[in-house]
């Protein structure tokens, strides 16, 4: 059963609409349907095939504003690294205690970031860290020596963002909280990372479909002409 404000929130989405960016930008905060500072969620659908590996889109990008969330990070290194990681703002520092305590099922932690000498030790966590979207790549910038930068480009509002099976990727660009400035200039700087990426072997149209939400509020379908240059 829908609530009484997830209806009103329905009844102020056009279903069979476009709307531009800005748009969208406002309406997300409108239509906002919990009692708490809800994420604002993007979903863009790409034309490309995941199954290929160089269609298999992943990155980072910093956005602007900041995620409005305070991430959690963990830094997985050698013990002449765990100072500087932690001067950085890494909130657990460490290797094999950690390692054990995600064997066991432990992944209370947004970010991972893991120094390439330690990946060996890591490779065996896959099964555990690679469907929730932890396990550090150095396509997103999160296996380096330099553990210090990458908490703080962490902290500092970068996000990763990987395409699924589906062809679809999701991603969290702020809070309702923020100003419709904000939120669309946010989704603009992912989704012109995305653009950049575009493999040359995808054919057709590239930006497929492109929709914002928040947390259990209804989608707002975006036109993909209002954020391509």
């Amino acid at each position: 059963m829908a609530t009484k404000k997830r209806k009103v929130a329905e009844a102020k989405v056009d279903k069979n609409k476009q709307y531009t960016l800005k748009e969208a930008s406002s309406l997300v905060k409108e239509i906002n349907c919990t009692k708490f500072d809800s994420s604002v969620d993007v979903h863009i659908r790409l034309g490309v095939d995941p199954k290929k590996a160089d269609q298999a889109i992943r990155g980072s990008v910093t956005l602007p504003h900041g995620t409005g969330k305070t991430k959690r990070v963990l830094v997985l290194c050698t013990p002449d690294k765990e100072a500087a990681a932690k001067e950085a703002g890494a909130d657990y520092v460490g290797l094999d205690e950690f390692i054990t305590k995600i064997e066991g099922g432990w992944t209370d932690v947004d970010v991972i970031v893991a120094t390439p000498a330690v990946m060996p030790k890591i490779g065996k966590l896959g099964k555990i860290l690679g469907p929730r979207n932890l396990m550090p790549n150095p396509k997103t910038g999160t296996v380096t020596n330099d553990v210090a930068a990458a908490v703080n480009d962490v902290k500092g509002g970068k996000i990763s963002f990987k395409v699924d099976k589906a062809g679809i990727i999701h991603a969290s660009i702020g809070r309702v909280s923020f100003g419709v400035e904000k939120i669309e200039q946010n989704t603009l700087e992912l989704i012109n990372a995305i653009i950049k990426l575009k493999p040359a072997t995808a054919k057709g149209t590239y930006l497929k479909g492109l929709s914002m939400a928040a947390t259990m509020s209804p989608g707002i379908a975006i036109d993909t002409k209002s954020v391509q240059n």
